[in-house]
C-alpha cells in the first residue's frame, strides 16, 4: 500500500495530503470570513422569517376559521412539496416574470413602482427561498408543540375568561416551548448547512467562497476542511444555546434544574480537591459529587458537619 494512503486516525497527522498548514492559513482568510458572515446573515434572516411566519401559520391551522385553516394548510403543502433549490431559482428569476413591482390598492391605482431587481437580488432571493420554505416546516413544529400541551391548560385558561389570543401567547406557547426548542434548533442547524445550496445563485456565502478559492489554487481538500471547521463551530454554538434554552423553559416543569456545564466542572474540581486534600466539601456541592469525592470512605463530608 502506498505511503500516506492508510486510512486510520493517525493519518490525520501523518498524511501530508491533508495540508493542515493550508487549512490554518485559510481559516481566517478575509474572503473566507466574508463568506462566513454571508452564511450567518442568511441564517439569521431566514430563521426570523421562517419561525415568525411559521408561528402565525401554526396559529392559523389551529384557529376556528375554515378560511385561515385552508390558507395555512395550502401554504404548508406547496412549500413543502417544491424543492428548495427550485424555489431559490424561481425567486431569483422573479424579475423575468415581473420586471416591476407596484404598490397600491389591490385591483386599484398604484401609488409607486420599483424595479424587481432592486428588491429581489441574490441576497433577497436567498432569504425568500430559505425563509419561506423554512416557515412551512416551522409551522408544523410549532403546531405539534401547541398540541402537546395538556388540554386542561386550555380549559383552565378559557374558564378564567382569558381571551383566546392571550391564552396562546402567555399560557400555551411558553409550555409548548419545551417541545418546540429542541426541534427548532435542529431546524436552524439544518438551515445553516442549507445555506450552501445558495451557491446556485453565486451568492458569496461560506461554501461558495471556499469553492471559488479552491477553483483557483486547486487546494480542494484543505479548503473543504476550512468550511467543515466553520460549520462545526457554528453548530457547536447553537447546541450550547439549545441546552440553556431547554434549561430556561424547564423552570415550570422541574423542581431542580439540571446543572450547567460550568457548574458540573466547578463541582468536579471541588470534589477532586477535597478528595486529595481531605478538606470538607462546601455546602454548595450536591451530594452526588460528595459521594464521588469520598468513594471508599463510606460517608460524606460537609462544611460545618461531623465526619
Amino acid at each position: 500500500m502506498p505511503a500516506g494512503s492508510k486510512a486510520d486516525f493517525s493519518s490525520l497527522v501523518t498524511n501530508d495530503r491533508w495540508q493542515w498548514s493550508v487549512v490554518t492559513q485559510y481559516l481566517t482568510w478575509p474572503s473566507v470570513l466574508t463568506g462566513l458572515w454571508g452564511t450567518l446573515r442568511l441564517t439569521v434572516a431566514a430563521a426570523v422569517i421562517g419561525f415568525g411566519l411559521g408561528t402565525v401559520l401554526a396559529l392559523m391551522r389551529l384557529s376556528r376559521s375554515p378560511l385561515l385553516r385552508s390558507v395555512a394548510w395550502g401554504y404548508t403543502w406547496v412549500f413543502r412539496s417544491v424543492p428548495l433549490i427550485l424555489q431559490l431559482l424561481l425567486w431569483y428569476n422573479l424579475a423575468y416574470l415581473y420586471p416591476q413591482i407596484s404598490f397600491g390598492i389591490p385591483f386599484g391605482p398604484a401609488f409607486t413602482e420599483v424595479d424587481t431587481l432592486s428588491i429581489v437580488g441574490k441576497f433577497g432571493a436567498a432569504v425568500l427561498g430559505l425563509g419561506l420554505s423554512q416557515a412551512a416546516y416551522s409551522a408544523e413544529i410549532v403546531r405539534a408543540g401547541i398540541l402537546g400541551v395538556d388540554q386542561g391548560q386550555h380549559e383552565a385558561a378559557a374558564a378564567l375568561g382569558i381571551p383566546r389570543s392571550r391564552q396562546q401567547l402567555r399560557i400555551v406557547l411558553p409550555q409548548a416551548m419545551r417541545t418546540i426548542v429542541p426541534t427548532s434548533i435542529n431546524e436552524i442547524i439544518g438551515l445553516v448547512k442549507g445555506t450552501s445550496v445558495v451557491y446556485v445563485l453565486a451568492y458569496g456565502e461560506l461554501f461558495y467562497t471556499v469553492g471559488v478559492i479552491y477553483g483557483r489554487n486547486l487546494k480542494v481538500v484543505p479548503l473543504l476542511m476550512v468550511a467543515a471547521i466553520w460549520y462545526l463551530i457554528i453548530t457547536t454554538v447553537l447546541t450550547v444555546g439549545q441546552y440553556y434554552l431547554e434549561r430556561h423553559y424547564a423552570k415550570g416543569a422541574l423542581r431542580t434544574l439540571p446543572p450547567t456545564p460550568v457548574q458540573r466542572l466547578r463541582w468536579s474540581v471541588l470534589a477532586a480537591v477535597s478528595k486529595v486534600s481531605g478538606r470538607p466539601l462546601p455546602a454548595s456541592v450536591p451530594p452526588s459529587y460528595a459521594v464521588r469525592s469520598t468513594l471508599g470512605a463510606g460517608h460524606l463530608f460537609r462544611t460545618g458537619g461531623d465526619r
